[in-house]
């Protein structure tokens, strides 16, 4: 059963490649309309979040966002689809580094950084795009999933070049390798920890929130500096990344201390443009 999945993957995928963007995002659109007004896809989710993180908003203005959101959502589907089957030079041209003076200084240092960004904008196409637009050798990482075939195939086309993909299983062993150069390890890390014992809590979004430990974890074991990926878009299929200095030396700085810095940047981007924010994800289900 599995691999016959992974054979309608593969051939839906395969229609894909012959699909311009425009057309594309005309289907998007059909979708949104689905998912929005027929399916209600996490609605009472998305506007309880919403509605949690934007107090001072009125209800109209709430749904302003939420239609964006899903229309954004709609379009990073699509998106992610078409990126099975989209060229590094075709990525890259859609989503660009814009300054990554912060982590090639490092590189140049033989340093090792920790890319820390949120559920932004498209995060999906990071680990192709990073490739031939970053001096350091990206490492992403990535949940496994349970079908063997459709993993591997994600593994082989998610990450082109000299990127390459970990399991969230083996981040201590990754963070051990040797890459034979300095890595950036990539991380998206605003995801609610699995338990409230393994949080750092900060308020995020006018919420007291869990966040997740991993990242500050490791940079002040290894003093790995951190640098925030802050996503911007462009238009529909357009992006650019600017790299910001978070912390050079982690293991100088209190516990909690780049955790809540990173989120707080992280507010800032979402703030500006709060449609682009996974807004579906159950965020805030912990409670401390």
């Amino acid at each position: 059963m599995n691999y016959f999945t992974y054979l309608v993957f593969r051939g839906f995928i395969f229609l894909f490649r012959f699909v311009p963007f425009r057309i594309l995002f005309g289907f998007s659109d059909v979708v949104f309309y689905i998912v929005y007004y027929l399916a209600g896809y996490r609605k009472n989710v998305v506007f309880e979040n919403l509605r949690n993180s934007f107090p001072e908003k009125s209800e109209l203005e709430i749904e302003k966002v939420a239609k964006g959101f899903y229309h954004h959502f709609t379009d990073m589907l699509v998106e992610s689809l078409k990126a099975f089957t989209m060229t590094e030079e075709a990525i890259i041209k859609r989503y660009k580094f814009e300054n990554t003076s912060s982590p090639d200084g490092f590189y140049r240092e033989g340093r090792p950084v920790i890319c820390v960004a949120g559920h932004y904008g498209n995060w999906e196409w990071a680990g192709i795009a990073a490739g031939r637009q970053m001096l350091h050798k990206p490492v992403g990482f990535y949940k496994p999933l349970s079908n063997k075939f459709i993993d591997r195939y994600i593994q082989r086309t998610r990450v082109q070049g000299r990127s390459k993909l970990a399991s969230i299983t083996k981040t201590a062993e990754t963070f051990k390798t040797d890459w034979g150069e300095p890595a950036a390890f990539y991380m998206v890390a605003d995801q609610s920890p699995s338990s409230p014992r393994l949080a750092y809590w900060v308020n995020f979004m006018n919420q007291d929130t869990a966040a997740l430990h991993g990242p500050e974890k490791y940079a002040r074991i290894y003093n790995f500096p951190v640098v925030f990926a802050s996503v911007k878009k462009i238009r529909r299929g357009y992006y650019s990344v600017d790299f910001k200095l978070l912390e050079a030396e982690p293991n100088q700085t209190k516990t909690g201390d780049i955790t809540g810095r990173f989120m707080k940047m992280l507010e800032n981007v979402i703030n500006e443009n709060p449609e682009y924010y996974l807004w579906s994800h159950r965020r805030w289900k912990l409670k401390r």
